[in-house]
């Protein structure tokens, strides 16, 4: 949560590093990006939805909809949002933290991992076929 605290505030005030032009149009970027993946996310995961790391108990392997082009598309969405609320401020301060959020991030989904393969048999399948956070054109394509 302090991460997240201080990437919404830092970039504000320390802001207009680069071009107008640059920071509306990769951040509008990132955060379109980041919108349809969390939204898409939400909504696939349905009752499997938790804030901690843990499956939840009784819950389902969900590998359709996003799910199929990616495999977390929750913390892809907000190290995205992250990025693009960096950019959109033109904040050299807010894309350094932005990085230490996605570093942060990626800790947690590596750990959240480990729970997912013990929880899910077809997991481990499941992770060589599909990226973690962008998808790739192979996946894309047979949509």
């Amino acid at each position: 949560m302090l991460l997240l605290t201080a990437l919404l505030i830092i970039p504000p005030w320390m802001r207009g590093q680069w071009p107008p032009l640059i920071a509306y149009g990769g951040g509008a970027a990132f955060i379109l990006y980041s919108a349809f993946t969390g939204l898409a996310g939400v909504f696939q995961l349905g009752r499997n939805l938790t804030p901690q790391p843990k499956p939840r108990a009784g819950g389902e392997l969900v590998t359709d909809g996003v799910y199929a082009l990616l495999r977390h598309p929750l913390y892809a969405s907000l190290m995205a949002f992250g990025c693009g609320w960096a950019l959109l401020w033109s904040s050299v301060a807010g894309v350094l933290l932005a990085a230490v959020f996605i570093l942060y991030l990626h800790a947690k989904t590596r750990f959240e991992e480990t729970l997912l393969h013990a929880a899910y048999p077809g997991y481990a399948d499941y992770a060589k076929r599909v990226p973690r956070y962008l998808p790739h054109s192979k996946a894309l394509r047979k949509r």
